[in-house]
């Protein structure tokens, strides 16, 4: 009997990753072979960014340092461990001007470097495919095959940054011939994709060696600058996919709400196929198909079922029993294989005759990434083209915007630069929501189709919380900041455009004051400055300027936000008096209202 199942098909490589994961603590340096004396492990760092290559330690563990010294440059790392196939998630704090790089086998470097700031990065900026080289090559045309990173999407040094890379291993015959090269499949820096299936067609610069290898090391570079490691998480995908083999079909035409009884239908055609499709039935009309196989499983386990069936409903059975339950158009299942040989029933009902017929299929295991058992057509479920807005031709842009808490800010402007410095403001409570740099908006949300009125930002976002009032009047240092505008007479009246398209001045009333609120993005791109003019009684009243779990003074009127998410620095003003207090558990970074205030936010 055929049990139903349907699902619509996401192609995330990760997302139903049965692998298991390595996850390296740094509670000691047992995971790497002889390492050099310059790795040490430490409970935290802090940058100090008016000082090149300076990281200062805090005692503990759990975070991973290499200090160089002038009398030890430092060397490579090297994991006990070899590789193949495998994703990567890893979290990294450079010092001022630092250099170092992660070597996938130990031959394939992904850049790390201090790269603050950089309009239009380079391969060797951080988070791009470092070059080849040939030294045989005059000067100039040395390094090649170099990729550089779709943008820059970096943080400022002593800021945490994240990667993630997902790669495959390059193919050998049974001699020991490559027959494939590696490639990257994925890398996200600061959650943003800088990289996509990109073929790397032999060792970067500076290799362990010149030969490929199907397994090898991962690799931290250790000589060339002042770098800190935490949360370093490995999963290897190394067991051999499942494969359907003896796979046939059976076309009915015809609507069909239920599966038929099979051996009371004439079929209008039949054959063998070496993957799943609907390719045989036309773009168009109303049919069921019926497919039986053998799955072919090596690796006993857990195994993660996708399916995909547009215009129409799906049944499937492996070994006579239902993968799932049926349920409307879609599913995720899972079912615990033995290794070798399964019987595999699968139809396909289509009852929508004015849709395309597109039959998609992935399966995932242990130590087995999601492999496609279907054709091209599971390209169909990829979704629309994405609708982009350039900031040079639209610099602001009224929208929602859903932020972390499952908050939507409802009245959201959201301003770009040429800088690529951005932000967005919430006009119903005069609060700065967030901050990126790189690329603007992701529109597709807002304009396709019907659309739900949101956009995205397209860079490294910097989130500052659930928006609230700026301004508060408060009792004393103990009264609870207002989590809404009830009682503060708020009221908005919108903003004003300056010389620029994107030179925005945010204007509203609260507590009787006349607020004019400025952001200005940097001309470094290293930030943004913010600029309040303030009219009427300041008396009892107060400017929150950071709430996060953490906030650290790190003195001269600089602090360091969350866990090490930005920086802000207020100016020059010594009557500003900021005070650090702990609310509702949170920390806040309070300072007396002033007729004109002025700080910024790196990051």
């Amino acid at each position: 009997m055929i049990g139903g199942i349907v699902l619509l098909l996401f192609l995330v490589p990760s997302a139903f990753n049965a692998a298991a994961q390595d996850t390296v603590s740094f509670t000691d340096l047992e995971a790497f072979e002889k390492p050099g004396k310059t790795w040490q492990v430490a409970g935290d760092v802090i940058a100090d960014l008016s000082e090149k290559g300076r990281l200062d330690i805090i005692d503990g563990s759990g975070v991973l340092v290499n200090l160089p010294t002038d009398k030890d440059n430092g060397r490579d790392l090297f994991t006990k461990a070899t590789y193949g196939d495998l994703d990567l998630e890893v979290e990294y704090l450079v010092a001022s001007g630092a250099n170092s790089g992660i070597y996938l086998q130990g031959m394939y470097e992904i850049q790390i470097l201090d790269s603050w700031g950089i309009t239009t990065p380079r391969a060797a900026d951080n988070g791009g495919i470092y070059e080849r080289w040939d030294e045989r090559q005059p000067e100039g045309q040395k390094g090649y095959q170099g990729y550089a990173p779709r943008q820059n999407a970096s943080k400022a040094p002593g800021l945490w940054q994240t990667l993630s890379v997902s790669f495959r291993a390059p193919r050998f015959d049974a001699a020991g011939k490559k027959i494939e090269n590696a490639r990257i499949l994925f890398v996200r820096l600061n959650g943003v994709t800088i990289h996509e299936d990109v073929e790397l067609f032999g060792p970067t610069r500076g290799a362990m060696a010149a030969e490929e290898v199907s397994r090898g090391p991962l690799r931290i570079q250790g000589d060339h600058g002042t770098v800190a490691f935490r949360n370093l998480r490995i999963t290897a995908f190394d067991n051999p996919a499942p494969e359907l083999r003896d796979l046939s079909y059976a076309l009915y035409r015809g609507k069909f709400d239920a599966v038929p009884d099979f051996t009371a239908l004439q079929a209008t055609k039949s054959g063998s196929l070496k993957a799943l499709t609907a390719s045989m039935a036309g773009d168009a009309g109303q049919f069921v198909i019926r497919y039986r196989g053998q799955l072919d499983v090596q690796t006993a386990g857990n195994y993660s079922f996708q399916f995909n069936f547009p215009g129409g409903s799906g049944n499937v059975s492996i070994n006579g029993k239902e993968v799932g339950a049926s349920g409307g158009a879609n599913l995720s299942a899972e079912m615990y294989l033995e290794a070798g040989r399964h019987a595999f029933d699968l139809a396909y009902l289509k009852v929508q005759d004015w849709m395309a017929a597109h039959l998609g299929a992935e399966i995932a295991g242990p130590g087995i990434r999601p492999v496609t058992l279907s054709d091209q057509s599971l390209l169909g479920t990829r979704g629309p083209d994405p609708i982009l807005v350039d900031p040079n031709e639209r610099p602001v842009l009224r929208s929602f915007m859903d932020i972390p808490g499952s908050y939507r800010v409802t009245h959201a402007v959201s301003v770009g630069s040429p800088q690529q410095v951005n932000y967005t403001y919430d006009m119903d409570h005069g609060s700065l929501v967030q901050v990126w740099t790189g690329g603007f908006l992701n529109a597709t949300p807002m304009w396709h189709s019907r659309g739900d009125g949101s956009s995205r930002p397209m860079g490294a976002v910097v989130h500052l919380g659930t928006p609230a009032l700026s301004l508060a009047r408060l009792g004393s240092l103990e009264e609870v900041w207002p989590s809404d505008t009830l009682g503060s007479k708020f009221r908005t009246n919108g903003y004003r455009v300056g010389t620029e398209a994107h030179d925005l001045q945010f204007l509203y009333e609260a507590f009787d004051l006349q607020v004019e609120d400025s952001l200005e993005p940097l001309e470094d791109r290293k930030g943004i400055r913010r600029i309040l003019h303030l009219t009427g009684s300041l008396e009892n009243t107060y400017l929150r300027l950071a709430v996060a779990d953490q906030i650290t003074d790190l003195g001269k009127g600089l602090f360091l936000v969350g866990d090490k998410a930005y920086y802000l620095k207020l100016g020059g003003d010594s009557a500003l008096l900021p005070a650090i207090r702990s609310s509702e558990g949170q920390q806040e970074l309070l300072i007396p209202a002033k007729e004109n205030i002025a700080y910024t936010l790196w990051f």
